[in-house]
């Protein structure tokens, strides 16, 4: 399998879905805010789903075990179920669960927030209800995080922080900036920047055993991706 070339089709597949999403909704006559209406109509990670479903089978999972589309429901702790975008379960025991998540559009500030509650949440909640025995006797299994973030100046540029009573983390403070006054200033670092931080320290706590973090920077003509992994 040539996975640099199914990933890069499955990154345009990602583009055009969101290009389908916002056209029919445009004929519809309900057109959603912003970018909003690129992203009401779902599936559009459903290529990128699809190629790591065939990696895993290639590398000896069987086909029925792997699953994207339905059945994807596992317990958790904090609430009853949640959903997965891929799931394998063989022979009774859970043996991955995986989320797809992305973020494309001018208005990414909020999202980055929500995107880690979102994922730290979910891990939180799945290795918990592990702990508690709801998936049997199954050995530790492996969680996976796929995140495509698209690449243009917004994502790349600092972003300097609020701190009105205590320090943030200095991963999360970038380069010295111009002092005012006694106390020495910090740009920040960008958004793509700590999306990166995000999934690096989702696996050293641990709370996924993987993650794969792309960029993509959109042009007339696809570029190669540029993968991240750990």
């Amino acid at each position: 399998m040539d996975i640099d070339k199914r990933l890069k089709r499955a990154v345009q597949s990602y583009w055009d879905a969101r290009a389908q999403n916002k056209e029919k909704q445009v004929q519809s006559g309900r057109i959603d805010a912003g970018t909003r209406g690129e992203v009401t109509g779902g599936t559009q990670m459903g290529a990128l789903e699809v190629l790591v479903a065939d990696i895993l089978c290639e590398a000896g999972l069987k086909r029925l075990d792997v699953r994207t589309r339905t059945a994807l429901e596992l317990p958790g702790y904090f609430r009853a179920t949640k959903k997965w975008d891929l799931i394998v379960v063989s022979e009774g025991q859970l043996a991955l669960a995986m989320e797809f998540k992305s973020q494309a559009g001018v208005s990414i500030g909020n999202n980055v927030n929500n995107r880690s509650e979102e994922a730290v949440g979910s891990a939180k909640d799945i290795w918990t209800a592990f702990r508690e025995g709801r998936f049997g006797k199954s050995p530790t299994p492996f969680l996976g995080y796929f995140f495509l973030l698209e690449d243009r100046a917004n994502v790349r540029t600092p972003v300097s922080n609020k701190e009105p009573y205590f320090s943030v983390d200095p991963e999360f403070r970038g380069e010295a900036g111009k002092a005012r006054g006694p106390e020495e200033r910090y740009v920040g670092v960008s958004y793509s920047k700590r999306y990166e931080l995000l999934c690096r320290r989702l696996v050293l706590e641990p709370c996924t055993t993987q993650h794969a973090s792309s960029w993509r920077r959109i042009r007339n003509q696809l570029g190669s991706p540029s993968p991240l992994t750990i």
